[in-house]
């Protein structure tokens, strides 16, 4: 079967009854073929042959070997060709060799496959136990999981009574001076409890909205988690663990079993978004790929989990020299510098993935709908 190049054309697919997808469009820069590394992602790999990684299961659909492109795995080599006018992909299995052994009881895959039967005797020539040993692949993630595994369950978004209404930490037990992990904690007003497990949290910053001024939410710090040893006025709460110095006045709030996403379907949201990056979690400074970044959109906006955005890097105002006005001052147009995906969504902000950045990104850059 002839395999044309495919290059620099839009691919137009149906995709089922999808309003958010009509087309796909192909990477004009795509590659041939590319061998898949141990640290590669799915959204990267798609982002190789697609303009919008979040076309994926279109473009795998169209092939006859890869079933399941969540088991791709590293050294699989996949091959991209146009036929009949349509994209297609082709892969071929990586198949490494496994280390030998000397050792006449050790059973490698590939020996067993080839029908090795030279087994290790004993001396009234009975076949002695052997080992079978067999190479487990990992197959490559559809994104960073680790990356944002500490933000899925931790830091938490509430609003203006929720921390001011819960109770909190007013001594510890033993004349502790600092409280850490199997520590003692004298909690006001746990005297009915519902739960046994407790999240310890400190009151942080506020989420704003740039266009409105409105608070959208307040950001819980995650400190620590405790468990209930005796209710009462003050009750009585043992450290299970912690991130931080806990201290008089933090907040203690009921530990509650969220379903967390730890696989997502990455595509656009049905409604139009047009928001900013308002904050930037894990400490960081600069906001680049793989960097958690809050949204001022939220669940009351549309948003859900898996949902992608694009990120345009703010036009600054810039003082034209050259113009007979005096002062006159030019808006320059926004630029697109990068795509994000929603991982956490609360009511009114977001915490989101970016997954792409082609420049420097920056707090109040806007995120689209693509």
């Amino acid at each position: 079967m002839a395999f044309r190049t495919f290059t620099g054309l839009i691919v137009s697919l149906l995709i089922g009854n999808s309003a958010w997808a009509d087309e796909i469009q192909i990477n004009p820069s795509h590659p041939d073929q590319y061998t898949v590394a141990k640290d590669d992602t799915l959204w990267e790999l798609s982002g190789k042959f697609l303009t919008h990684p979040w076309q994926w299961p279109e473009l795998w659909s169209r092939n006859t070997q890869i079933k399941n492109p969540h088991l791709i795995y590293p050294g699989d080599t996949i091959y991209f060709s146009i036929i009949d006018g349509n994209p297609q992909l082709s892969l071929s299995r990586s198949e490494l060799p496994l280390a030998k052994s000397n050792a006449p009881c050790v059973l490698l895959e590939e020996d067993f496959k080839q029908g090795r039967r030279d087994f290790a005797v004993s001396e009234d020539g009975k076949v002695l136990p052997c080992i079978r040993v067999i190479e487990l692949k990992q197959a490559i993630n559809l994104i960073p999981a680790e990356t944002i595994s500490s933000f899925l369950s931790s830091p938490n978004v509430v609003d203006e009574h929720e921390l001011s209404k819960a109770p909190y930490v007013v001594d510890f037990a033993g004349e502790h001076l600092i409280v850490g992990t199997d520590d003692r904690v004298y909690v006001r007003s746990i005297t009915e409890p519902k739960n046994q497990s407790y999240t310890i949290y400190r009151p942080g910053s506020a989420y704003i909205s740039p266009e409105s001024d409105e608070i959208l939410g307040y950001e819980a710090q995650y400190i620590a988690d405790a468990s209930l040893q005796k209710p009462g006025d003050p009750a009585t709460l043992t450290i299970t663990k912690s991130v931080q110095e806990i201290r008089i006045g933090d907040r203690i709030m009921p530990h509650t079993e969220q379903d967390i996403a730890l696989h997502y379907f990455p595509r656009p949201p049905e409604q139009h978004i047009n928001g900013s990056i308002i904050s930037v979690l894990g400490g960081v400074s600069q906001i680049g790929k793989y960097n958690v970044v809050v949204i001022d959109k939220g669940r009351v906006d549309g948003l859900l989990a898996g949902h992608e955005l694009d990120i345009y890097q703010r036009g600054t105002v810039i003082r034209d020299l050259n113009s007979p006005v005096k002062n006159d001052r030019v808006n320059l147009p926004d630029e697109m510098a990068g795509t994000l995906m929603v991982f956490r969504p609360f009511e009114r902000v977001s915490y989101a993935l970016v997954m792409k950045a082609t420049q420097a990104l920056h707090i109040l850059d806007k995120v689209k709908t693509p």
